[in-house]
């Protein structure tokens, strides 16, 4: 025994060395960006183990670790890095950006998913792409950079209203707008104008706060939100404070805007020629008895609108365009607060906007502030909470069909002076001169808007949560208008309007969901709940004249009260949903989607609907015969199928209603519109395939997708007949389609160490057709737009110009008469009433897309954004006044002057200038172009000061940079002042004295700290 003993010692001593040589060691180090940055909240995992940590405020991290081991870094936006631990203890890591897009998470309808896996056909857009902008509202930030969504501002006014169409417009009658969501509240989006021309009710969200966009186009992402998905659906997320050191940034910026173009004018001294030569002209066809009895007539009227100044040797030459512009200029200024710990995260913003417009008069001023709290009190258990506010100031002016607006100025002839010679303003002019109405009237919008959630989500088993929602959405305007006795068209001394809009939109949603992976290859997603949706509308409003003295500007100092008005509506939505993804060994992937919703808006036999989606993919580059290609990367094929609906309505088309009514002065009821309980929501049916492909890996990427919308149960206004005490009754019947494809092209050209370019291509087809119509399919016309079987929505509708008769100088028209081939008779004629209006024109563009590239050149960064948009038509109703062969006495465009015709043989398309003769002055495509453009919309060159230069001073970045919108514009349109510009006051493709787009340049500074 005492021999042996050595042995076990031995023994026990080599045990107790391989024991030592196993356990594990404390590991620490930094992770920083490229930069040198210190990176918070990295994820550190140990490989194959359940350890891990994560960096703290400053990047550093500590954790126990065996040597051998892999430690397995991961941030979001960064690569992958592995780690080998030795027989070292300090393993300092620099991550790489990641320019795989396919790492990306994107937000859903309630929830998130990962690019790579996702069956949908949604667009991301950051914050990154839009940022320091100089626009008034976000929406214009996004123009040219999202695949099959076209953004089109009415006009240059500031708060002129916006049109996104996604994937073509989806109804005729409903809205065509698309569903916003705001941190998961779907928010108030209705004109509450009431001067004529709609403002954009979103303006109160400030680009600062946003973090992503995500704009949800298929039926299969869209149909989570049911009845109101059907025209798309735009997530806006704002920011978060993140885990780690904590940042303070301000961002300061000023600019100054232009028109993006101006217009050519007659002078004072051309206006005498042309008119004078118009006048004698009108002796041929019985307007005056001789040229003597013309040229006093003509200089009678010279007389008056040069009011007193001597236009036969010096006339005047008012730039009455000048007078309507103005210089504008953008200012903003933003500040951010963000940071967390492990269980905390704030962020706080607050910004300022102050635009002045290019049309005088017209101004805004925006206020905002956000706040967003979270807090983990367990790992189970989670709360937080969101609130904004904010304020917009808005000096407006009249809708675009006043005289009192400034654009209309330009009809106003240069001979006709702006002011007297003792400075006060001519009242004597051609129309009203908006000079009084600038001076002695405002028109004040203001939007209040209060944006809140809580939420929270507690885990009630490993991977099954259970998530609440309650928000409120309020939005608040006013406006107060004062016209005083000086103004234009003032018979009552004075007038004061002044209306209120309370709008409250309460949510409540709760939803279990759940998150599991099985067996390493299958990952289950899921996802149920119920949501209640209520909204009030309360608006008030009263007029009131006969003021004492213009020193009166408000309701109380009017003598009398001569309108009033107050109505109180509501409508409620209240929704069962449910969604599952199923994801196979990251190869094969499901999905269906369900959604039923309830609407007070419809009728007692329809009021609810269901909305189911379904959509697969398959990820073909991770199949064996792909998956060690060096060429292709990545290849996922993938479609989907589902319903959406429209319930963008109104609250009581369904219902018979009565309205209050006087008679003798006694109170009385009448019946105002008949009750249809069969009415339900307009339905769109889409399918969508697509191809998305990725080469060397990732360097070259982009989606093909393919799309048909088929929306059914249109609504109208179907007449009745006069027995049935009503007019007309809403009913589902029409049926249109859109249908197109869509390209996205997005490239690494270089990736060197100091110098990067990378490329965004879209480009995107739309074709749009109505199927069918109520009545038989008859057409229905409204002013210059036809809702005709197979055309698209809202097709132009005018008569065909054939050019001038070289023998006279007649404007022709086409006959278009149908013959009894059904061809069309294309004989001419100087007689409008003897031709057929024809369908002239589509005015949503067929193709539209942008083009993107941005360069890092050491600390010098560079990007800019090209946009473009072919096969619209816009249709310049004013243009009959303003190129009109001298028919009006409104002033007329250049080309009148110099292009008229004016002798026998003369080959020109401006018709021979004859007062009152309505010579080619009918609306016709004379006065119709095509749209088709390409946009510089926006650039930005800036300059970040080297990070070993500021770091003594606390700061952490520290950049300067220039930027422009509309910066050039490349087009053949002519028919009025730019491709984009439409009425705000009716009609769809029709502009009329439209305020054109504004070109803005800034220069800003971002600190942060």
């Amino acid at each position: 025994m005492k021999n042996k003993l050595p042995f076990y010692l031995g023994f026990i001593l080599m045990l107790t060395c391989s024991l030592a040589f196993s356990q594990t060691k404390s590991v620490s180090g930094t992770v920083t960006d490229e930069q040198g940055m210190p990176l918070p909240g990295v994820n550190i995992a140990v490989q194959d183990t359940n350890s891990g940590t994560q960096t703290d405020f400053d990047g550093n991290y500590t954790l126990n670790a065996e040597e051998g081991s892999v430690l397995v870094f991961s941030y979001l936006g960064f690569k992958n890095q592995q780690v080998t631990v030795g027989t070292g203890s300090s393993y300092n890591v620099t991550l790489q950006t990641s320019a795989d897009e396919l790492d990306e998470i994107l937000v859903v309808g309630y929830g998130t998913q990962s690019k790579r896996t996702l069956t949908d056909n949604i667009v991301k857009l950051s914050a990154e792409d839009i940022d320091e902008v100089p626009v008034s509202n976000f929406q214009s930030a996004l123009v040219g950079k999202a695949a099959g969504v076209q953004i089109t501002q009415n006009n240059g006014k500031v708060e002129g209203g916006l049109n996104i169409r996604v994937r073509g417009a989806t109804s005729i009658t409903a809205g065509t707008q698309p569903l916003y969501v705001l941190d998961g509240i779907p928010l108030y989006n209705a004109n509450e104008s009431s001067n004529g021309a709609p403002t954009n009710p979103l303006l109160s969200i400030s680009p600062n706060e946003i973090e992503s966009i995500e704009v949800l186009k298929d039926a299969s992402s869209a149909a989570i939100y049911g009845a109101r998905g059907a025209n798309g659906v735009v997530i806006i997320t704002t920011k978060t404070g993140k885990e780690g050191k904590a940042e303070f940034s301000v961002n300061i910026s000023h600019g100054f805007s232009e028109p993006t173009n101006t217009r050519e004018w007659l002078s004072g001294t051309q206006y005498i020629e042309l008119f004078r030569e118009a006048a004698i002209n009108a002796v041929d066809y019985g307007e005056f008895a001789d040229q003597a009895e013309a040229v006093d007539y003509i200089e009678g009227i010279f007389d008056f609108l040069a009011a007193d100044t001597d236009w036969r040797t010096n006339p005047v030459n008012t730039d009455w365009q000048a007078l309507a512009f103005q210089n504008g200029s953008v200012s903003d200024a933003d500040f951010s607060m963000s940071g967390g710990t492990a269980k905390t995260s704030i962020f706080f913003a607050g910004s300022m906007n102050e635009t002045k417009g290019i049309v005088r008069g017209n101004a805004l001023r925006r206020f905002n502030g956000r706040t967003n709290i979270s807090h983990k009190f367990s790992e189970r258990f989670n709360v937080g909470m969101n609130l904004s506010f904010s304020r917009t100031d808005i000096d407006r002016i009249a809708n675009d069909n006043q005289f009192t607006t400034p654009l209309q100025a330009i009809a106003q002839p240069q001979l006709s002076p702006a002011y007297l010679e003792d400075g006060s303003i001519n009242e004597n002019t051609l129309y009203a001169n908006f000079l009084l109405e600038d001076k002695f009237a405002y028109y004040k919008t203001i939007l209040r808007r209060v944006n809140g959630r809580a939420f929270g989500d507690y885990e009630i088993l490993d991977g099954l949560k259970i998530n609440g929602n309650f928000a409120y959405d309020l939005f608040y305007q006013t406006e107060d208008n004062f016209r005083g006795s000086q103004t234009p068209f003032q018979s009552t001394n004075g007038e004061a309007f002044a209306s209120s809009v309370n709008a409250e939109n309460y949510i409540v949603s709760g939803f279990l969901s759940y998150d599991k992976t099985f067996g390493d290859v299958h990952t289950i997603s899921a996802v149920a709940g119920t949501e209640l949706n209520e909204t009030t509308r309360r608006f008030e409003s009263v007029t009131a004249n006969q003021f004492p003295s213009d020193d009166f500007q408000t309701v109380s100092g009017g003598a009398q009260i001569v309108a009033g008005e107050g109505s109180e509506t509501a409508n409620a939505f209240y929704s069962l949903f449910a969604r599952a993804t199923y994801d196979y060994a990251g190869k094969y992937l499901l999905k269906a989607s369900i959604r039923r919703d309830g609407s007070s808006r419809f009728g007692a036999n329809e009021r609810y609907g269901i909305f189911p989606a379904f959509s697969a993919g398959w990820i073909i580059s991770e199949e064996g015969f792909l998956k060690d290609s060096d060429v292709l990367s990545y290849l996922k094929l993938r479609g989907s199928w589902g319903k959406t609906g429209n319930a963008d309505i109104g609250n009581f088309p369904s219902r018979y209603l009565f309205e209050s009514v006087s008679y003798n002065q006694k109170a009385g009821i009448s019946f105002s519109q008949p009750g249809n309980p069969d009415l339900t929501w307009e339905t769109t049916t889409q399918t969508d395939i697509g191809l998305e492909f990725g080469f060397l890996n990732g360097k070259i990427s982009g989606e093909i997708d393919y799309y048909h919308k088929n929306t059914d149960g249109l609504l109208f206004d179907v007449p009745l007949v006069p027995s049935s005490g009503a007019l007309s009754i809403s009913s589902n019947i029409g049926e249109l389609e859109n249908k197109g494809w869509e390209f996205i092209l997005n490239t690494d050209n270089i990736q060197a160490e100091n110098f990067q370019w990378s490329t965004s291509f879209n480009i995107s087809n739309n074709k749009n057709e109505i199927l069918s119509l109520p009545n038989d399919n008859n057409d229905i016309i409204t002013g210059r737009n036809i809702q005709r079987v197979g055309e698209p929505v809202n097709s132009l509708y005018v008569l065909e110009f054939a050019g001038v008769d070289p023998a006279n100088g007649d404007g022709l028209y086409y006959v278009n008469s149908v013959n009894p081939d059904g061809s069309l008779n294309k004989e001419t004629t100087n007689n409008p009433n003897a031709a057929n209006r024809i369908v002239a024109g589509n005015p949503f563009p067929e193709w539209y897309g942008g083009l993107t590239n941005t360069f890092n050149f050491l600390n010098v960064d560079f990007s800019f954004t090209f946009q473009g948009e072919f096969g619209a038509s816009i249709f310049n109703d004013g243009g009959r006044f303003q190129s009109a062969s001298a028919d009006y006495f409104d002033n007329q465009t250049l080309d009148q002057y110099t292009d008229r015709w004016r002798q026998p043989g003369d080959i020109t398309d401006v018709p021979q200038a004859r007062l009152f003769g309505g010579n080619g002055t009918a609306r016709s495509t004379r006065y119709l172009d095509r749209t088709d453009f390409v946009r510089l919309r926006n650039a930005t060159l800036g300059y970040t000061i080297p990070q070993e230069a500021i770091e003594r001073y606390g700061l952490s970045k520290v950049r300067v940079y220039v930027t422009g919108v509309n910066l050039l514009t490349f087009t053949d349109f002519d028919a009025d002042y730019d491709p984009e510009s439409t009425s705000d006051a009716g009609g769809v493709g029709v502009s009329f004295y439209s305020a054109p787009p504004a070109r803005t340049f800034s220069m800003g500074l971002n600190v942060k700290f």
